[in-house]
Protein backbone atom coordinates (compact mmCIF):
# COMPACT_ATOMS: atom_id res chain seq x y z
CA UNK A 1 0.00 0.00 0.00
CA UNK A 2 0.67 3.82 -0.32
CA UNK A 3 0.36 6.81 0.20
CA UNK A 4 -0.13 10.00 -1.11
CA UNK A 5 0.53 13.32 0.56
CA UNK A 6 0.52 16.65 -0.77
CA UNK A 7 2.77 19.81 1.65
CA UNK A 8 3.51 23.30 1.67
CA UNK A 9 7.56 23.61 2.09
CA UNK A 10 10.82 23.58 0.80
CA UNK A 11 11.98 20.22 -1.16
CA UNK A 12 15.56 20.35 -0.03
CA UNK A 13 15.09 20.32 3.37
CA UNK A 14 12.79 16.80 3.25
CA UNK A 15 14.53 13.44 4.88
CA UNK A 16 13.04 11.30 1.86
CA UNK A 17 14.92 8.49 -0.16
CA UNK A 18 14.56 10.52 -3.05
CA UNK A 19 13.43 14.21 -4.30
CA UNK A 20 12.55 14.99 -7.64
CA UNK A 21 14.53 17.88 -9.53
CA UNK A 22 12.61 20.24 -12.39
CA UNK A 23 16.03 20.18 -13.70
CA UNK A 24 17.06 21.94 -17.14
CA UNK A 25 18.11 19.43 -20.10
CA UNK A 26 21.88 20.32 -19.15
CA UNK A 27 21.55 18.92 -15.45
CA UNK A 28 24.10 21.60 -14.41
CA UNK A 29 21.63 23.79 -12.25
CA UNK A 30 19.58 26.78 -12.30
CA UNK A 31 16.90 29.02 -11.24
CA UNK A 32 13.88 27.86 -9.02
CA UNK A 33 13.57 24.52 -7.39
CA UNK A 34 17.08 23.44 -9.81
CA UNK A 35 18.81 25.98 -8.44
CA UNK A 36 17.67 25.37 -4.86
CA UNK A 37 18.88 21.59 -4.67
CA UNK A 38 21.88 22.51 -6.19
CA UNK A 39 22.72 25.09 -3.90
CA UNK A 40 21.28 22.76 -0.55
CA UNK A 41 23.17 19.76 -2.18
CA UNK A 42 26.74 21.12 -2.58
CA UNK A 43 29.38 21.02 -5.32
CA UNK A 44 29.35 17.19 -5.36
CA UNK A 45 26.07 17.24 -7.28
CA UNK A 46 27.11 19.58 -9.71
CA UNK A 47 30.12 17.38 -10.61
CA UNK A 48 28.25 14.43 -10.02
CA UNK A 49 25.99 15.64 -13.11
CA UNK A 50 28.74 16.60 -15.19
CA UNK A 51 29.55 13.17 -15.58
CA UNK A 52 25.23 12.40 -17.16
CA UNK A 53 25.78 13.94 -20.65
CA UNK A 54 22.64 15.93 -19.66
CA UNK A 55 18.31 14.76 -19.94
CA UNK A 56 16.27 14.95 -22.42
CA UNK A 57 12.47 16.47 -22.01
CA UNK A 58 10.61 13.57 -19.99
CA UNK A 59 13.04 11.63 -19.27
CA UNK A 60 15.10 11.28 -15.51
CA UNK A 61 18.40 10.47 -14.28
CA UNK A 62 19.55 9.66 -10.73
CA UNK A 63 22.02 10.69 -8.58
CA UNK A 64 23.40 10.71 -5.05
CA UNK A 65 21.91 13.59 -2.70
CA UNK A 66 25.20 14.49 -1.33
CA UNK A 67 23.95 17.31 1.51
CA UNK A 68 21.18 17.03 1.29
CA UNK A 69 18.67 15.17 4.06
CA UNK A 70 17.40 13.22 1.26
CA UNK A 71 19.23 10.05 -0.34
CA UNK A 72 19.05 10.81 -3.87
CA UNK A 73 18.18 13.48 -6.16
CA UNK A 74 15.86 12.14 -9.41
CA UNK A 75 16.38 14.78 -11.84
CA UNK A 76 13.74 15.46 -14.87
CA UNK A 77 13.44 17.88 -17.47
CA UNK A 78 9.45 19.16 -18.07
CA UNK A 79 8.58 21.01 -20.96
CA UNK A 80 7.97 24.41 -21.48
CA UNK A 81 4.55 24.97 -22.12
CA UNK A 82 3.82 26.02 -26.00
CA UNK A 83 0.32 26.41 -25.94
CA UNK A 84 -0.03 22.50 -25.61
CA UNK A 85 0.54 21.48 -28.94
CA UNK A 86 4.07 20.36 -29.08
CA UNK A 87 3.49 16.82 -27.00
CA UNK A 88 3.20 18.95 -23.08
CA UNK A 89 0.98 17.02 -21.92
CA UNK A 90 2.79 13.73 -23.13
CA UNK A 91 6.41 14.72 -21.77
CA UNK A 92 5.21 15.95 -18.59
CA UNK A 93 3.42 12.82 -17.94
CA UNK A 94 7.04 11.01 -18.68
CA UNK A 95 8.35 12.96 -16.23
CA UNK A 96 6.44 11.92 -13.59
CA UNK A 97 6.76 7.77 -15.24
CA UNK A 98 10.44 8.05 -15.56
CA UNK A 99 10.75 9.36 -12.13
CA UNK A 100 8.45 7.15 -10.64
CA UNK A 101 10.79 3.67 -12.43
CA UNK A 102 14.18 4.65 -11.39
CA UNK A 103 12.42 5.38 -7.86
CA UNK A 104 11.36 1.27 -8.38
CA UNK A 105 14.75 0.70 -9.42
CA UNK A 106 16.69 1.51 -6.70
CA UNK A 107 13.98 0.17 -4.12
CA UNK A 108 13.46 3.96 -2.39
CA UNK A 109 10.33 4.14 -0.06
CA UNK A 110 9.57 7.98 -0.31
CA UNK A 111 9.69 10.23 -3.23
CA UNK A 112 9.60 14.09 -3.54
CA UNK A 113 7.65 15.52 -6.51
CA UNK A 114 7.84 19.58 -6.81
CA UNK A 115 5.25 21.16 -9.55
CA UNK A 116 7.21 20.32 -12.53
CA UNK A 117 7.30 22.78 -15.14
CA UNK A 118 4.73 25.31 -13.60
CA UNK A 119 7.42 27.94 -12.91
CA UNK A 120 9.50 29.37 -15.29
CA UNK A 121 8.54 26.76 -18.41
CA UNK A 122 4.81 28.53 -18.30
CA UNK A 123 2.91 25.29 -17.48
CA UNK A 124 -0.85 25.69 -17.04
CA UNK A 125 -0.83 24.76 -12.67
CA UNK A 126 -4.04 23.18 -12.91
CA UNK A 127 -3.11 21.22 -16.26
CA UNK A 128 0.16 20.15 -14.36
CA UNK A 129 -1.66 19.28 -11.59
CA UNK A 130 -4.15 16.79 -13.01
CA UNK A 131 -1.02 15.21 -15.12
CA UNK A 132 0.92 14.69 -11.96
CA UNK A 133 -1.88 13.67 -10.03
CA UNK A 134 -2.72 10.83 -12.65
CA UNK A 135 -0.11 9.83 -13.37
CA UNK A 136 1.45 8.68 -10.28
CA UNK A 137 -1.86 7.06 -9.33
CA UNK A 138 -1.59 5.18 -12.53
CA UNK A 139 1.65 4.43 -12.32
CA UNK A 140 1.44 3.41 -8.55
CA UNK A 141 -1.83 1.00 -9.19
CA UNK A 142 0.08 -1.25 -11.75
CA UNK A 143 3.57 -1.35 -10.16
CA UNK A 144 5.76 -1.84 -6.88
CA UNK A 145 5.19 1.90 -5.37
CA UNK A 146 7.12 3.72 -3.72
CA UNK A 147 5.52 3.31 -0.16
CA UNK A 148 4.94 7.22 0.40
CA UNK A 149 5.01 9.97 -2.32
CA UNK A 150 5.05 13.36 -1.34
CA UNK A 151 3.79 16.44 -4.07
CA UNK A 152 5.56 19.36 -2.95
CA UNK A 153 3.88 23.05 -3.07
CA UNK A 154 5.83 25.92 -2.73
CA UNK A 155 3.18 27.97 -3.62
CA UNK A 156 -0.53 28.59 -2.05
CA UNK A 157 -2.14 28.01 -5.57
CA UNK A 158 -0.56 24.74 -6.43
CA UNK A 159 -1.30 23.68 -2.45
CA UNK A 160 -4.85 23.87 -3.63
CA UNK A 161 -5.00 22.57 -6.71
CA UNK A 162 -3.32 19.11 -5.17
CA UNK A 163 -4.92 19.34 -2.22
CA UNK A 164 -8.42 19.07 -4.30
CA UNK A 165 -7.29 16.71 -6.67
CA UNK A 166 -5.95 15.02 -4.40
CA UNK A 167 -8.97 14.63 -2.25
CA UNK A 168 -11.10 13.93 -5.42
CA UNK A 169 -9.20 10.76 -5.91
CA UNK A 170 -9.83 9.92 -2.50
CA UNK A 171 -6.28 10.49 -1.13
CA UNK A 172 -7.19 13.56 1.01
Amino acid sequence: MFTLQVIQGDITKLAVDAIVNAANSSLLGGGGVDGAIHRAAGPELLAECQTLGGCATGDAKITKGYRLPAHYVIHTVGPVWQGGAANEPELLASCYQRSLELANDYMLNSVAFPNISTGVYGYPKDQACEIAVQGVINFLAIHNPPASVLFVCFDLENLSLYRNRLAKAGYA
